[in-house]
């Protein structure tokens, strides 16, 4: 029988979605490598492999057939994507036409040789990050550069912005996933695109307040509040906007940081300069890298570069890399937990994923454990295992999502209203309650 190689969902699906790869008609007990490849839109290839044996009955389940070795190792069905590695040093895998799918190719070598077996089967799939439907809407409103992915239902819909990080442009790769999980998320570009500034050193929050109330007057957006996604320095940006700008009802920061790093916040006549850049605390590492950990002054030191987070009445997810070599994660959302404590606003939420490192990524990205860093000038070391780093992906793609939905953004208006015959009212739900309340009308 000749070996066939089968992946469901068959053809194509989003990136974020698991797969069921399966071989069949192998002998017995056949030892065989698989391999994946796929190259990103600057020509880089990224590739992975693993070692196998096949059942009594010639097949090969992923799901239940642990890897022998390989690119990874033991019981995992999405290895073949999350384990990949790039043929160029410190290259990070980025999608930046969300419009056109990552193409996968896999292979079935016989044996345990992955560059020297016979090929006996291959299938090519495509990893779309546009769910079918998902609606992509350019924004050049005012001063504001974005782009507006809303969900293929009609509205209207809790609306997102997403930051990425100091890499600047326009990304568009977590906002168009997230969109078709029920979500209006705005990609928002802050630099370095269009007609916006070409560096960072100023960053002015007037320019985040108008994308926000942009977000916030879409007919297809659901009000008054909206949420806020950021990664590092996304996720610095983002606390900036929650502790400035009223109407953010809900932010997730995924290793942030408090300080102003690298440029002065301004807002009004208010600002942030940033901390200073320790210089002396840059150590190398036995690779050759640069770990900059311990490299940015303490905010509890330079309290003026601390962004003012006791001024927010937001509600906050933390989800920290605790092998973050970017900058201390972990110490920045425990001292903004304690200063919004201390000033009697609500305790955030914090996740910390052991051995995961400073790019959380949605689902299934490969790690990049290091590369180029703008502010630097040098290749850096990001930290992070691989598998444990895939895990902490998974999750934190679920964490966020449920947190979004769970505060709907909506939290502060009403969802219904409860008279007594007099017309006065009695209760006020509202729709973050309302899911643990339960109301019975005589």
């Amino acid at each position: 029988m000749e070996a066939t190689l089968s992946v469901e969902p068959a053809g194509r699906s989003c990136w974020d979605e698991p797969l069921s790869i399966a071989v069949r008609g192998l002998a017995p007990e056949q030892p065989v490598t698989l391999r994946s490849a796929l190259r990103d839109e600057k020509g880089a290839l990224f590739r992975a492999h693993a070692r196998y044996r096949a059942d009594a009955g010639g097949e090969l389940d992923l799901a239940r057939a642990p890897a022998l070795g390989g690119s990874f190792s033991g019981l995992e069905p999405m290895g073949l994507l999350w384990a990949m590695e790039p043929d160029r040093p410190f290259w990070r895998l980025v999608k930046r036409d969300v419009q056109t799918p990552f193409v996968v190719e896999l292979e079935v070598l016989d044996g345990h040789e992955p560059d020297g077996g016979q090929r006996l089967a291959r299938a090519v799939h495509e990893r779309h990050f546009m769910a079918p439907g998902v609606r992509r809407v350019p924004v050049r409103e005012g001063r504001v550069r974005a782009t507006l992915f809303l969900p293929p239902e009609s509205g209207p819909f809790p609306g997102i912005i997403d930051l990425l990080g100091v890499g600047g442009g326009l990304l568009e790769y977590r906002a168009s996933l997230l969109a078709g999980k029920g979500f209006a998320v705005m990609a928002l570009a802050y630099y370095n695109y269009d007609d916006l500034p070409k560096n960072m050193e100023a960053m002015r929050m007037e320019y985040f307040e108008e994308a926000m109330n942009y977000l916030r007057s879409h007919p297809e957006v659901k009000g008054p509040g909206i949420g806020l996604l950021g990664i590092s320095k996304g996720g610095e940006l983002g606390l900036a906007m929650a502790s400035f700008l009223k109407g953010i009802t809900a932010a997730v920061v995924i290793n942030g940081s408090v300080a102003a790093v690298g440029n002065t916040i301004y807002y009004k006549d208010e600002t942030i300069p940033p901390v200073t850049i320790l210089r002396n605390q840059v150590k190398m590492t036995k690779d050759g890298l640069k770990d900059v950990v311990d490299a940015l002054q303490s905010p509890l030191v330079e309290q003026k570069s601390f962004i003012p987070v006791e001024r927010s009445d937001t509600t906050f997810l933390f989800l920290v890399g605790q092998d973050d070599h970017n900058w201390k994660s972990k110490f920045y959302a425990d001292e903004i937990s304690k200063r919004l404590q201390a000033h009697g606003k609500e305790k955030p939420q914090i996740i910390c994923y052991p051995a995961a490192g400073h790019y959380i990524e949605p689902p299934y990205f490969p790690l990049c454990s290091a590369g180029m860093h703008l502010l630097v000038g040098a290749n850096i070391t990001f930290g992070g295992e691989p598998k444990p780093h895939a895990m902490a992906q998974l999750d934190a793609w679920q964490q966020l999502q449920t947190f979004f939905h769970k505060h709907r953004l909506s939290r502060l208006q009403p969802l219904f209203m409860v008279y007594l015959r007099t017309g006065f009212p009695v209760l006020w739900v509202s729709s973050s309650e309302a899911d643990h309340l339960s109301l019975e009308m005589h």
